[in-house]
């Protein structure tokens, strides 16, 4: 009997490996959440009937015990050297210079992605983890195996699952195995913990490094951190030469772990190239990037080439256009949105980051401010958020004169005096006043958007003027413009009043989804828009509906459900919606066609026979559901010429792939 359970218990923790393996490695899925769990529930009886059966590397061991009262120090058995870092092709260019006055063999490299991660060290005793460890100064880390045991994607038990190098396996079990990567935070769940956490993490790394540091295992293990592989520290025996780098990745992931694909470069051009793409892609990305690892592949030559310094003269971190660089602030202003919010701006001594030159960043809320502690004149760090809005990253308060002014939050709007507003719960002060000049210009502008009514030549100026002169109250004014009122206005001469009076009335037609989205209702964005033009069928029923039934639309939560059933019971808005159906506003629904309901599609490349907004539009027209991210979720990826790294990371997941033509038979 002891023996029928012993097998079974090793059975169940194979099984239970594989598909932890699939799940958190390769990112795919053989069974359901429920059936994994249910095989975890019975290894985790039968250990509790039988205890002496209990191993270190079991499934049900990851997360356990009681929080720690510190950390143990960690000497590392060979250091954790940091990498040099160069900026431009110029500095890869001499460094590869460089190398040749030291080796004068051909130099062959790898190129990886540098992931924006925390470094550890795995220590494998006899294929069992047996100590995880931070980098800490490169030579002595901090033992923090318990939060390195409850990540997924780290096997508790080598096993080599290659077909070739059998040898690993005997190596493995012999002794002590040591792996080096990086743990780090998808981008996805840093905002799910932020948007969930009163306290607002600045970024995935921080938040990442900060969860290895917990003393309770059971925070990292509410946290879904991850684990990428690069490097095996452990000598390798090889029968004629050292196995170069590349083979290096190929070994980490027939062991369990997950790994970048990289490049092998023959020279500084391909390096570059290499480079070029991966920043270019780096978007597309789950993680963050804030570079490349260029090195010699030749493991021999690498170590024949040394240490300068603290860093290998082999290998060089290629990092990207800087995201962040300080600069001084020389103002803090308010904004207000179409939908009263009041947003402080601070206003910048002009700084150039990733090629653009930033003058203003926002500060998002006053709570903000309070946080970062910002004040006018202060020298302060400024990034590029999601590599694109600017914003402060923090104060450095060291470089403080006493000459810096404490912001004070207005309770007043500085544009039209109403008293500011900030109701239970919102983080944001609101300008009740619908008719404040910023609110009135900014709805506008929302209203002829290219996702709204996508009315040309309208730009904010144009806007401003038309309210100043009195001739535009609410976007409903629009309609009623004559070629003669726009020609006195300043920039406006006949031919260009003709042009823009004739785009604005033939724009009367518009789609359903793209009026939703126009109509500048509080949280519904442009997929909340398309969502609600799917469930009802006009515009008639949307007016009518219950909280219940908007609730029941798919994505659509509570809060975006209040703020559209409050919109349509509010009279102004009523009277609004009517208004422009008087002046000839005509709603184009969409002909339901449910051939795709219920798929998911990706596109990536260029089309040749149409832009990749109408193909999702058709997408959309046909029941299904375009989406810009890969995940396994997504049924179909559409490529066209020049696909991007979804391609590889679709290729990963077993997502089908299609070409222009097929998508075109899909929808026909």
């Amino acid at each position: 009997m002891k023996n029928q359970v012993k097998n079974r218990i090793e059975k169940l923790k194979e099984v239970i490996n594989y598909h932890r393996y699939l799940y958190h490695v390769e990112d795919k899925q053989e069974i359901t959440d429920s059936a994994f769990d249910s095989l975890k529930a019975e290894l985790k009886r039968l250990e509790n009937q039988y205890p002496e059966y209990i191993t270190s590397d079991s499934p049900t061991q990851r997360v356990g015990g009681k929080p720690l009262d510190k950390f143990t120090k960690v000497r590392h058995e060979s250091p954790m050297l940091s990498i040099e870092d160069v900026f431009t092709a110029e500095e890869v260019g001499q460094w590869e210079k460089y190398l040749r006055r030291i080796e004068s063999k051909d130099l062959e490299y790898f190129c990886e992605p540098k992931i924006d991660g925390f470094a550890i060290s795995l220590i494998y005793e006899k294929g069992i983890l047996s100590t995880a460890a931070t980098r800490g100064d490169g030579l002595v880390g901090e033992n923090v195996t318990r939060n390195i045991r409850t990540i997924g994607s780290i096997p508790l038990r080598l096993v080599f699952q290659g077909n070739t190098r059998k040898n690993i396996q005997d190596l493995i079990n012999s002794g002590r195995f040591e792996i080096r990567g990086e743990v780090y935070m998808d981008k996805s769940e840093f905002n799910r913990i932020n948007n969930k956490s009163k306290k607002r993490y600045a970024n995935p790394r921080n938040l990442a490094a900060g969860t290895i540091r917990q003393l309770d295992p059971r925070i990292a293990a509410n946290r879904k951190l991850k684990f990428l592989a690069y490097d095996i520290a452990t000598d390798i025996p090889s029968d004629s030469h050292p196995i170069p780098h590349s083979m290096v990745h190929e070994l980490l992931s027939d062991l369990g772990f997950r790994v970048e694909a990289g490049k092998i470069c023959k020279n500084t051009k391909e390096i570059i190239n290499y480079w070029k793409k991966l920043e270019k892609n780096r978007g597309n990305k789950p993680f963050l990037m804030d570079g490349m690892v260029v090195l010699v592949n030749n493991t021999g030559i690498f170590k024949k080439l040394g240490v300068a310094g603290k860093s290998p003269r082999g290998i060089r971190a290629l990092k990207f256009k800087a995201k962040q660089a300080t600069t001084r602030v020389k103002n803090i202003i308010i904004q207000v949105g179409r939908t009263g919010a009041i947003t402080p701006v601070a206003v910048l001594e002009p700084v150039n980051i990733h090629g653009a030159k930033i003058t203003r960043a926002t500060l998002h809320n006053e709570d903000e401010i309070k946080r970062l502690g910002v004040k006018i004149n202060d020298t302060v760090i400024i990034k590029r958020a999601g590599d694109v809005i600017p914003a402060i990253d923090r104060v450095l308060k060291e470089l403080r004169t006493g000459k810096e002014k404490t912001f004070i939050f207005p309770k007043k709007c500085p544009y039209c005096d109403s008293n500011l507003i900030r109701k239970d719960g919102d983080v944001v002060w609101r300008c009740p006043n619908k008719n404040c000049p910023p609110r009135e210009k900014n709805y506008i502008s929302h209203f002829v958007s290219r996702k709204g009514f996508n009315i040309e030549g309208l730009g904010p100026k144009i806007v401003e003027q038309l309210i100043s002169h009195g001739l535009v109250v609410t976007p409903a004014d629009l309609f009623r413009l004559k070629i003669e009122d726009l020609d006195s206005l300043e920039r406006f001469g006949d031919k260009s009043a003709f042009n823009l009076v004739h785009e604005i009335q033939a724009k009367k037609h518009i789609d359903f989804d793209k009026f939703i989205y126009s109509l500048g209702i509080r949280h519904v964005g442009e997929q909340t828009a398309i969502d609600l033009s799917k469930q009802f069928k006009n515009i008639d029923l949307l007016k009518i509906a219950e909280i219940e039934e908007l609730n029941n639309v798919e994505d659509i939560g509570e809060v975006s459900s209040s703020s559209i059933y409050k919109w349509f019971r509010n009279k102004a808005n009523v009277n609004f919606l009517n208004d422009l159906f008087n002046l000839g506003i005509k709603i184009v629904y969409p002909k339901i066609i449910d051939k795709l309901q219920g798929k998911s599609f990706v596109i990536t490349g260029s089309l040749k026979t149409m832009s990749r907004e109408h193909a999702q539009d058709k997408i959309r027209s046909f029941g299904g559901r375009a989406t810009s991210s890969i995940s396994s979720k997504v049924d179909y990826l559409v490529i066209g010429d020049k696909p991007g790294s979804k391609l590889d990371k679709a290729r990963k997941l077993d997502i089908k792939i299609i070409d222009e033509e097929e998508f075109i038979k899909l929808c026909s």
